[in-house]
């Protein structure tokens, strides 16, 4: 399972590393480089548009022609739209169709990744020994620093081996060709475990089946509402400390590149057992507790923002470093609370379409937000951007507490 999510996770990096590193020389030649970054990750974005379409497009799909076949369908058009990104050429020979095409292949991704989604974070979480199912839980979203680390290294070692024309001419296309071939690994890894019988059997006996979205938003709309907003600090910090801290040392720091994804692969490293602490952590006080005790040290940290990136080096590294060691605690237990909301009927597509609602919501534009509060605003602001995830995810959980959503176990 892990095999599979750290190949999608390494998909979107590669995306959003290519959106500060590539796309603004070879896409948008005609603009500025904090302009053309700015329209990169308005591209950038598009996929988390595109996500809950796919999902429901998907459903659909796999009610009729069963999930291994979904999950193929959308792993194969995955991995077309992401080798398409490496064969497209750029502005100077295609001019606006290559925007336009970059903006549909990406489109693509994230429909496709919609229909990627195969029940089996939800089913390890319902599955496991109440004491123990914030561990469970937990360790679906490993995938994703695991992903970001093979993404910045492939990069990093690209970027120090080339000169930067050799990179902007071809070289930044090799990430996506490797996110084709490792798509062929996460079809085989995903295929391989729902089409095992146990998998099958463990699916309806916890009724974990697709269900309507009509009836699903009529019947849990309030659980998909406080889902989608209960894990917005860890998603609002998930792509500040990755992909927009990426973007503000190319534009407004001294930093070589390599040196800083050096750190920030460091942090991912970080990250990981910060991870496992969140899965002990909430096995013995609730995956709720865990949540909000994360929420409160993001709205702490986002207070030290603007110190942090405005401080030369030692203290942007300490802001990559600390950010990861939160996210890391917190993301554990971002998808793991939202599955025992729904009643059984509707658990795998209310995980499915919360999960979609939360990224959406966000982390699709924290890039582009954060960059322009940076850049229009100033530093200060993006700490507050921050901290309105980290209200967002506080007050989500004190509703769900006062109305019996998000079960503290």
């Amino acid at each position: 399972m892990m095999v599979g999510r750290a190949c999608q996770s390494f998909d979107f990096f590669v995306f959003g590393i290519g959106c500060v590193l590539a796309f603004p020389a070879v896409f948008f030649p005609f603009a500025s480089e904090i302009d053309g970054i700015f329209y990169s990750f308005a591209i950038f974005a598009l996929a988390f548009i595109a996500r809950p379409l796919g999902s429901m497009f998907f459903l659909v799909l796999q009610r009729h022609l069963g999930l291994p076949t979904k999950l193929t369908i959308a792993l194969f058009l995955l991995g077309m739209a992401t080798a398409g990104t490496a064969f497209l050429p750029g502005y100077a020979t295609l001019g606006w169709s290559a925007i336009l095409a970059l903006a549909v292949l990406r489109f693509g991704q994230g429909f496709a990744l919609g229909g990627s989604w195969n029940g089996l974070a939800s089913l390890m979480a319902l599955k496991a020994p109440k004491s123990r199912r914030g561990w469970y839980g937990m360790l679906p979203q490993l995938s994703d620093p695991i992903g970001f680390i093979m993404a910045a290294a492939l990069f990093a070692y690209i970027w120090s081996s080339l000169s930067h024309q050799e990179f902007i001419d071809w070289g930044w296309r090799y990430p996506f060709f490797a996110a084709f071939a490792i798509n062929v690994v996460a079809l085989f890894a995903s295929l391989r475990m729902v089409v095992a019988p146990r998998y099958a059997e463990q699916l309806k006996e916890r009724d974990l089946e697709p269900s309507s979205m009509r009836e699903l938003t009529r019947s849990q709309g309030h659980n998909i509402a406080l889902g989608a907003f209960a894990p917005l600090a860890s998603y609002a910090m998930f792509h500040l400390v990755t992909i927009f801290a990426l973007s503000w040392a190319l534009l407004f720091t001294q930093q070589s590149v390599v040196s800083f994804l050096v750190v920030q692969i460091v942090g991912a490293f970080v990250a990981l057992p910060c991870m496992l602490l969140s899965g002990v952590v909430a096995n013995h006080f609730g995956r709720r507790t865990t949540l909000a005790a994360g929420a409160v040290l993001i709205a702490v940290y986002s207070g030290w923002t603007a110190l942090l990136l405005s401080g030369g080096s030692v203290n942007s590294f300490l802001f990559i470093i600390l950010g990861y060691a939160l996210l890391g605690f917190t993301h554990a237990q971002a998808a793991g609370a939202v599955s025992s909301n729904f009643l059984p009927e509707f658990r795998f597509s209310g995980a499915m379409i919360t999960s979609d609602l939360g990224w959406l919501i966000g982390a699709g534009f924290a890039p582009l937000v954060a960059l322009a509060l940076a850049r229009y605003a100033g530093v200060p602001y993006v700490g507050l951007y921050l901290l309105s995830g980290a209200v967002g995810t506080l007050a989500a959980l004190w509703i769900s507490r006062r109305s019996g959503g998000l079960p503290d176990d």
